[in-house]
């Protein structure tokens, strides 16, 4: 096991420097001088010459990489345009905000898939099937954005409903904006996480009805073993191994879908930074924060290979 965590681990090297090229021709990319842009149209010369002396704009791109990559590595990745405080400051002041995020939504998420999931396979072409597949693509086609927005209507500044929906007629259950108390953070979490749910009961589901119908499932059940024991102890074990690939990268997209979410809701995590950032051209927070998140799928994925090994040994992934 060590062995493999080893080998996984060195395999992400490439596709790191790889993550860090694309981030560092972000700069590059974007039409016209970046010093230029950073200083505004109407900048005199000499500001805009400051400005490219100071982020090493004059110096062969090879140079330029490898001087980014070797900051980076050291943990300094530039410093705002704005504030004129440390990229890495930045981040660290926002970075737990949408891990929390993240984290909420993916454990809503699996709970809410896996459930939903297992229910529509053991109840194929019912009337439970079909309803939890309906609501799984309403879920799937809905942008976050504007589910957000929904739910801040309907909980947040209320809409005239009957009486016999009083919890909803109560502005005061959730808060619209910020981070930190339970009302902060249910409509955000809801906003996030539906998307991931939906996929999750979809493939929980596929997954599900493959192993059902496997022989060792009808010699569980030939033995007289419980139906619950057969469905949770053998089925859905094996099941899982595909549903934590499903989970591992809507972890990742979950922390890129955090930029429409934390947008909607005002809360003050990287998603937002980096809004504000490209607003206001912002150019080294905006890779910092990128570079980040890029990272972080990738620990995501180093993450599920691993899983993968534990829930099923004799599963190779070299």
């Amino acid at each position: 096991m060590f062995k493999f965590i080893v080998r996984r681990i060195i395999q992400t090297i490439p596709v790191i420097i790889g993550v860090t090229i694309i981030v560092f021709s972000m700069m590059h990319l974007v039409p016209g001088d970046p010093a230029q842009i950073m200083a505004g149209e109407s900048a005199p010369a000499q500001q805009v010459e400051n400005i490219r002396e100071r982020l090493g704009l004059n110096e062969p791109l090879p140079k330029q990489y490898l001087s980014y990559l070797g900051n980076a590595l050291l943990g300094d990745l530039g410093n705002s345009m704005r504030s004129g405080r440390a990229v890495t400051d930045e981040i660290s002041a926002r970075f737990w905000v949408t891990i929390e995020l993240a984290i909420y939504s993916t454990i809503l998420a699996v709970f809410i898939g896996l459930i939903a999931g297992v229910i529509s396979a053991t109840k194929k072409y019912s009337p439970q099937d079909t309803i939890i597949m309906l609501i799984a693509l309403f879920g799937l086609s809905m942008p976050n954005f504007w589910l957000g927005l929904m739910l801040i209507q309907w909980f947040s500044i209320g809409i005239d409903l009957p009486n016999w929906f009083p919890f909803i007629n109560d502005t005061s259950w959730f808060k619209p904006s910020g981070w930190g108390s339970f009302q902060q953070i249910v409509l955000p979490v809801i906003t996030l996480g539906t998307g991931s749910a939906a996929i999750i009961a979809r493939m929980t589901r596929s997954s599900m009805l493959e192993v059902i119908g496997q022989d060792y499932i009808r010699t569980a059940r030939a033995k007289g073993i419980k139906e619950r024991i057969v469905i949770y102890r053998h089925a859905l074990k094996n099941a899982l191994i595909p549903v934590v690939t499903v989970v591992g990268l809507q972890f990742g997209g979950l922390l890129g879908g955090a930029v429409l979410t934390e947008t909607v809701f005002a809360i003050n995590g990287m998603g937002k930074l980096v809004i504000d950032s490209i607003a206001a051209r912002d150019f080294p927070v905006v890779q910092g924060t990128i570079l980040v998140i890029a990272l972080l799928f990738v620990l995501v994925n180093l993450f599920v290979d691993i899983t993968y090994r534990l829930l099923n040994k004799r599963i190779d992934l070299d």
